[in-house]
């Protein structure tokens, strides 16, 4: 074990928790064709990140090591031949709310691509993320995930790890807290509401991102798992999943999709570029337009994509003992 994985070991117990594994109907078939067929899956004991990476985790990351985002790294013209040249600088996408109503199937009406956007700059140039050290990171692609994971001696989740821990053990549920929307007549989780993308009534508090842990927990003890910002998995991404297992010895044990090819969407544009998974929904999920801030959903998203709401959390697998 690497010097880095020592610490991260010996800090696990504060910063993660631990989940005892075992098996979990993952999926659901009462939302999205890609969430289907609900499925028995078994994933081993691990430990995760109580809440997803904050700003002030990933500064830390980037003075110790010099690490420079896939957002602030010059792009090439041949890796985007369908692009305008006058937006081949580096930057992010950046969400801006509408003026009124708009096509949803057009998501260029409130996503803009902003040179000069990165996690450093939220917003573009003039931005800042001073004052915002509690808030997940974002404008991050897959590779900064991994890179910053990595350096902690630490995992991305599987797509199964990362749902069995968002379930908390509330087989079935519709979301982490449970089956009502706003138990308690309150958001539970940082979301839209109102009707997206020109309308947030943000009766939640918040409009953008939140600091981590400013909803309750899930049994689990993990925060902000659903909604706040979506999260990175090492999934790459397919329309749909295996079947259920014929027989209970054939459960599959934290099924892994590895290969890159069946991810492209071929007929769209960036269709050479592979996607990988992501989970949780984000601040801008609403029940007009994504209702994903839920264990089972899921979306693809291309390796080289940075956005305002997307972001990551850590796992380490090693036993509970070897930890303590």
């Amino acid at each position: 074990m690497t010097r880095v994985a020592e610490i991260a070991v010996a800090e696990a117990a504060e910063q993660m928790a631990w989940l005892p594994g075992g098996t979990f109907a993952m999926g659901d078939e009462r939302f999205y064709p890609e969430e289907r067929p609900v499925r028995s899956v078994s994933v081993d004991g691990f430990w995760m990140d109580t809440h997803p990476v904050t700003a002030a985790d990933f500064r830390r990351f980037v003075r110790e090591t010099g690490y420079v985002t896939v957002a602030e790294r010059p792009l090439a013209s041949e890796d985007y031949p369908d692009a305008d040249p006058a937006l081949l600088k580096p930057g992010s996408l950046v969400f801006r709310k509408t003026a009124g109503r708009v096509d949803l199937r057009d998501v260029t009406s409130w996503w803009e691509y902003r040179p000069g956007a990165s996690w450093r700059r939220p917003q573009g140039p003039g931005s800042t993320i001073n004052g915002r050290d509690r808030h997940p990171i974002v404008h991050v692609a897959y590779e900064d995930a991994e890179a910053y994971a990595a350096w902690q001696g630490k995992d991305l989740p599987t797509e199964a790890e990362w749902e069995f821990a968002a379930r908390g053990g509330l087989e079935s549920a519709v979301f982490t807290w449970g089956d009502e929307h706003f138990p308690g007549g309150k958001p539970a989780a940082n979301t839209w509401q109102g009707e997206f993308p020109w309308q947030n009534l943000k009766l939640d508090g918040f409009e953008g991102t939140s600091p981590v842990g400013s909803f309750s927990p899930n049994r689990y003890g993990l925060y902000d798992v659903c909604g706040n910002v979506w999260e990175w998995t090492s999934d790459f991404f397919t329309p749909s999943h295996e079947g259920v297992a014929p027989r209970p010895c054939c459960v599959p044990h934290n099924p892994r999709v590895t290969s890159p090819e069946a991810s492209r969407a071929v007929g769209e544009p960036g269709a050479d570029i592979p996607r990988r998974v992501i989970k949780g929904g984000s601040h801008l999920c609403a029940p007009n337009y994504c209702l994903r801030y839920r264990p089972a959903a899921r979306q693809a998203e291309t390796v080289d994509t940075s956005t305002g709401h997307i972001g990551f959390r850590c796992v380490l697998r090693t036993s509970k003992g070897e930890e303590r």
